[in-house]
């Protein structure tokens, strides 16, 4: 059962709404709670301390809505998952969601919940390495997923190095371990929030660059999808309220992240607490849109459509690219629900 805390905290949280927004509507005084299933894309860490969060003060029952939190049978399968009603929202990634968009999936991504890439192009100190150019003739590990094997091709070209210079082996998930053990030189795919902060708490003297500084277009890590056919009627209403409740909820873990931590280390037994904290703030200002006018899990349009339009150009995308369409906002705290809005495909 989600445990309170106390009445002073909520209150100055809650007060804590950014500019743009208000509060939304809660579930009926004395209703019975309706269900709500959310499938996590990985097992629970600091990326979802802000969920954590809300559960740990009520914010989900306070906007009627039971939810339950799943971890995914197969971080690849999330999205088919969703798409067959196995679960009502799933989190994932913008680039996912428009592989599967493009195969047909009529899903829709209604609100970020992190705003900026956390993969990353990353080596350690020991590799004598100092810029992109210095790649060259050198070894980059990957975790051998397609988009961000062209996320180094786009890196390198601009640079002015020539990608088939540059070996790319698929080191799988274990690319801090490559690094550390010099299987590789550098890796693409590790994210700067965790096996950055991972290595830098280590003593491994991690160098991080960011992929929207190395001319990768900008695109939100983590996003939170539906099926289309459930963004109107009560599962709309739903989907609605239970932004609200994660907007709250990441105020609360801005004020005071160890609400956040208490409730992840509550939901994933065997985290270590000063790591995920470390990483917890580390996150934190990725969370909430640069834009402090726009509400918590904003989406810009024409940032997907670039993004998608990249993907097109890089051959990840057989039709044409419609980034624009891939999103709603919508369902965010203060933008009000128009279905006459939501664009029809």
């Amino acid at each position: 059962m989600t445990r309170l805390i106390g009445v002073a905290l909520l209150a100055g949280a809650l007060a804590l709404a950014a500019c743009g927004e208000k509060e939304e509507p809660a579930g009926e005084p004395g209703g019975r709670a309706q269900p709500l299933r959310l499938m996590l894309d990985y097992y629970p860490n600091a990326d979802h301390a802000g969920l954590y969060a809300a559960e740990e003060t009520g914010a989900f029952a306070r906007a009627g809505l039971d939810l339950t939190i799943q971890r995914p049978p197969d971080p690849a399968g999330v999205l088919r998952l969703l798409q067959a009603g196995k679960v009502d929202l799933a989190i994932s990634y913008e680039p996912d969601l428009l592989l599967a968009r493009d195969k047909g999936a009529d899903l829709v991504a209604v609100g970020a919940l992190v705003q900026e890439p956390l993969t990353s192009l990353m080596w350690l100190g020991k590799s004598r390495l100092r810029s992109v150019r210095d790649l060259a003739g050198k070894t980059v590990g990957t975790a051998g997923i397609p988009y961000q094997a062209a996320y180094l091709t786009t890196i390198l070209r601009k640079a002015g190095v020539d990608p088939s210079s540059v070996r790319q082996p698929n080191v799988g998930f274990a690319l801090d371990k490559a690094m550390i053990s010099g299987k590789v030189d550098a890796t693409l795919g590790a994210f700067w929030n965790v096996e950055g902060v991972d290595l830098e708490r280590a003593g491994r003297d991690p160098r991080i660059l960011r992929m929207e500084q190395l001319g990768v277009p900008d695109y939100q890590e983590l996003i939170f999808v539906a099926r289309r056919r459930d963004l109107q009627g009560e599962k709309a209403n739903r989907i609605r309220r239970f932004m609200g409740a994660v907007a709250r909820g990441h105020r609360v873990l801005r004020e005071d992240p160890e609400v956040g931590l208490r409730g992840l280390m509550a939901a994933e037994r065997g985290l270590d607490a000063r790591e995920q904290r470390a990483k917890i703030r580390a996150t934190l200002p990725v969370f909430f849109p640069a834009d402090r006018s726009k509400p918590f899990g904003w989406q810009d349009p024409a940032a997907w459509q670039r993004y998608s339009e990249w993907m097109a150009e890089n051959d990840l995308l057989r039709r044409r690219p419609e980034g624009a369409r891939a999103l709603t906002n919508e369902f965010l705290p203060g933008e009000g629900l128009d279905p006459g809005r939501i664009s029809q495909d």
